[in-house]
Parts: structure tokens; C-alpha cells; sequence
């Protein structure tokens, strides 16, 4: 194993151990292929799943290996309505994956949301949430979790969205109430009331923004 794997394995083990003081579950996966193999083996065959919005799902490619899952995909709505149908469906989801702006290395997890829906859901609804994360998104302390979440996560998104923010004009956070701000909530996770509702997969590699 080379260098930086390791400081990623031990890492990811020194996380994973103030997570579950969380209450929540930790797992950790060296790839992607293994993330993908982890998140699989939580959900039952034939349960529901649907997501919020993330890159790391993305690039991982698991919501290509949901064929034996019931999955509300927003994406594949033919109007709002349906849309709105969907971020609704979240709550009563079996399954809610997502990925974290950020995650202190004593556990706690920080999100930045626009519209509220991956964070409500994160909070209360699904049975399980299932939450996929690359080493890059460890940070040292709350403090460096929203720094990090209001300049490498939401000015990169802002701007892959096309959003009218003057963060997409500057690429620095100027901290705007713009109406298409995408900074609207911003969510600390640092206890689980349901034991192991959450469960947190961190992979060894640097995914998402």
C-alpha cells in the first residue's frame, strides 16, 4: 500500500471511530468499485432509493446499478409537479443517498443546500440514508467544514448549474442572498437519534466537490 493510501485508511479509521460515537455507521472503501459494492449491500433488493443531488454519485456510477431497486429519479420527471412529486416520495424513501459538503473528523457532518430537499431528508424521512464521501471532504474541525463547504463545494456547484451568483461571475463566496443562491440552509449533523439511520461511507479517493 503506498503512502498516501495509508494516510488515507487511518484517516478514514480515526473518522469512522467518532462517527459511530455519533451514532451513526461507518464503513470505509479504498475505490469507488468498493463504495459501490458497500452502499448495494445496505439497501434490500426491491426497496425504494432515491438521492439528492451530488457528483460524487456521480462518479462513482452507482445509480447506474439500481435495476433491481424501485428508484424515483427526478431527472426523468416530465414536469415540476413531478418533480416536486419526487422530492416528497423522499420521505417516505426507503433508501436516501447522498453525499456531504463536508465531514470533521470527529464525526460531524456539514451541508449546504439550495432548495432544502437533501438536507430535510438527511434530517428526517428515509429509514436509511447512505451517505458516500471522498477523503477530500475530512476536514479538521466544524470551522474548516463550512469554509470548505462555501468555497471547494458550493462555487464549483454554482457554477455547474448555471446559477446567477456572483460567485459564478468571481469563483470566491461573496456570502449574496442572490435568488438563485444555492447557500440557503446550512445543516451540522452531530448525532444520530435513530442508531445507524445514517450510515457514512468514506472512500479512499477524492470524489465530488
Amino acid at each position: 500500500m503506498s503512502p498516501k493510501k495509508e494516510y488515507y485508511r487511518l484517516l478514514a479509521q480515526k473518522t469512522i471511530k467518532n462517527i459511530e460515537k455519533r451514532n451513526m455507521e461507518g464503513y470505509y472503501a479504498e475505490n469507488k468499485e468498493d463504495a459501490v459494492k458497500i452502499a448495494l449491500s445496505l439497501m434490500k433488493e426491491g426497496s425504494s432509493v432515491t438521492w439528492g443531488g451530488s457528483m460524487t454519485l456521480e462518479e462513482i456510477g452507482l445509480k447506474n446499478k439500481l435495476d433491481k431497486y424501485t428508484v424515483y429519479d427526478r431527472a426523468k420527471a416530465n414536469s415540476p409537479e413531478e418533480i416536486q412529486e419526487i422530492y416528497r416520495k423522499a420521505f417516505s424513501c426507503d433508501n436516501f443517498l447522498m453525499s456531504t459538503n463536508a465531514i470533521t473528523v470527529d464525526g460531524e457532518l456539514l451541508n449546504i443546500d439550495g432548495t432544502g430537499n437533501r438536507v430535510a431528508a438527511l434530517i428526517y424521512g428515509p429509514e436509511n440514508v447512505i451517505v458516500i464521501s471522498g477523503i477530500n471532504k475530512i476536514t479538521k474541525n466544524i470551522e474548516d467544514a463550512y469554509k470548505r463547504a462555501k468555497s471547494d463545494a458550493s462555487v464549483p456547484n454554482a457554477i455547474r448549474l448555471g446559477m446567477n451568483t456572483p460567485c459564478k461571475a468571481t469563483g470566491i463566496c461573496n456570502n449574496c442572498t442572490s435568488p438563485d443562491c444555492i447557500c440557503c440552509h446550512v445543516v451540522v449533523t452531530r448525532y444520530s437519534r435513530i442508531k445507524g439511520r445514517i450510515k457514512v461511507i468514506l472512500v479512499g479517493e477524492e470524489l465530488g466537490y
